[in-house]
């Protein structure tokens, strides 16, 4: 699977966010600021996850209706919904 632009970028903010949380842990900043921050990059994470499940699954989708095997499709469905479970 290639990853696109947008995902990498959204990856990059969030290695930035980590590196931030990182660093208020180093200054000794108040821990809800540090937690409020950590909630911001799992979300961040989650988002992202769903991005390429989406992504995935649109594409799976499209060659199993391309080679007129539509009967998987619900099989591939319910895997796009486990990895999302999953990653909770």
């Amino acid at each position: 699977m290639e990853y696109g632009e947008d995902i990498l970028k959204r990856l990059r903010r969030i290695e930035g966010q980590v590196r931030g949380v990182l660093r208020m842990m180093d200054e000794g900043k108040d821990c809800k600021d540090v937690v409020v921050q950590m909630t911001a990059i799992r979300s961040a994470m989650d988002r992202a996850i769903a991005v390429i499940v989406c992504e995935n699954l649109e594409r799976c989708l499209r060659e199993e209706i391309a080679k007129g095997e539509s009967g998987d499709t619900g099989k591939l469905v319910l895997e796009a919904i486990n990895l999302l479970v999953k990653s909770r």
